[in-house]
């Protein structure tokens, strides 16, 4: 009798992945109705300016509740780059997204994404983003200005070249300005990695979170 062939074992079907364990913010969120006089002073300086009377203390001004003297500083300029600059609301957004995803700062992205796609971002322009993808489908002035951003962080300089193609774009001005952009949500992306800052629970998180140590 010929010798029976073992019996084909079916392939292990894959775990379940877990969704990713999110971080605890390091600092608390705290009540409006417990602050302090210098940190409702922030709270209603923010409110009287061009974000309007909607703030809420979470996110990067969560973090600023705590050291209220910078936050007044912090707020300022903010509230400057994020409504009053000569760049277009669509390519400042879509720099902001940019820096996002340079940083992987998941509030900042949860925060402007809806708001690029409304200022006119395409959504597979976002999309591209948050994977980590060159543009491709970007407007030709966003892709200048992903190049330059691109290359800033990886050379910490621009060339001539990709400085000239967004000065046409912008003028002297706004690509001043949009330099002053870049750092101040640089800067926020920092605050918001160092504390933890995450999304609400019911929003999932844009990137993959390093594991913790």
């Amino acid at each position: 009798m010929p010798a029976k062939r073992p019996a084909k074992k079916s392939p292990a079907k894959p775990a379940p992945q877990r969704p990713a364990k999110r971080p605890t913010p390091r600092l608390a969120v705290l009540n409006e109705d417990n602050l302090d006089t210098t940190q409702r002073a922030l709270l209603e300086s923010m409110r009287s300016g061009p974000r309007g009377k909607g703030v809420i203390p979470r996110g990067p001004f969560a973090v600023w509740m705590h050291a209220p003297a910078v936050g007044q500083l912090a707020q300022q300029l903010g509230g400057f780059c994020r409504y009053q600059t000569a760049v277009s609301p669509r390519l400042s957004e879509f720099a902001i997204l940019c820096t996002a995803r340079l940083w992987r700062a998941q509030y900042e992205w949860f925060a402007h994404a809806p708001i690029a796609e409304k200022a006119g971002v395409k959504p597979k322009t976002i999309a591209d983003l948050r994977a980590g993808r060159v543009p491709k489908s970007a407007a030709k002035d966003e892709r200048a200005v992903y190049d330059f951003i691109t290359e800033l962080y990886q050379n910490k300089r621009v060339s001539d070249r990709t400085y000239k193609r967004v000065s046409a774009i912008l003028g002297d001005a706004a690509t001043v300005e949009l330099v002053t952009i870049l750092g101040y949500y640089s800067l926020v992306a920092m605050v918001l990695n160092v504390f933890q800052m995450m999304p609400p629970e019911d929003a999932p998180l844009g990137f993959a979170e390093p594991s913790s140590k």
